[in-house]
């Protein structure tokens, strides 16, 4: 594999694992009847809009499938991307949900 072509497919690589936990965020908040946009803006105000954030949320709106995902792995995911400010508000809403 040449040098190029391997950071180039590295860069894909975390591109479409980064659209994955942006598609799984907007997942746990619709399961949880949150606004994954709102609580994107709570934990970066300073930031543009999100667009693939906003993109995912409206083909979820749009196609709902009933992915569920446990409160830690998605701490977890977001963590591991490096959105940890965003961890800190999930963290908040999931304090605020009734126990099942």
């Amino acid at each position: 594999m040449e040098f190029e072509n391997r950071d180039e497919y590295i860069i894909k690589k975390y591109q479409q694992d980064e659209n994955t936990m942006i598609q799984l965020f907007v997942h746990w908040c619709l399961n949880h009847n949150l606004d994954p946009l709102a609580l994107y803006q709570r934990a970066y105000p300073g930031q543009a809009k999100n667009e693939a954030l906003a993109l995912a949320a409206e083909e979820a709106a749009a196609e709902p499938e009933d992915i569920e995902i446990d409160h830690a792995t998605i701490l977890e995911i977001l963590q591991m991307f490096g959105n940890d400010d965003l961890a800190f508000v999930v963290a908040e809403e999931i304090e605020k949900l009734p126990e099942k």
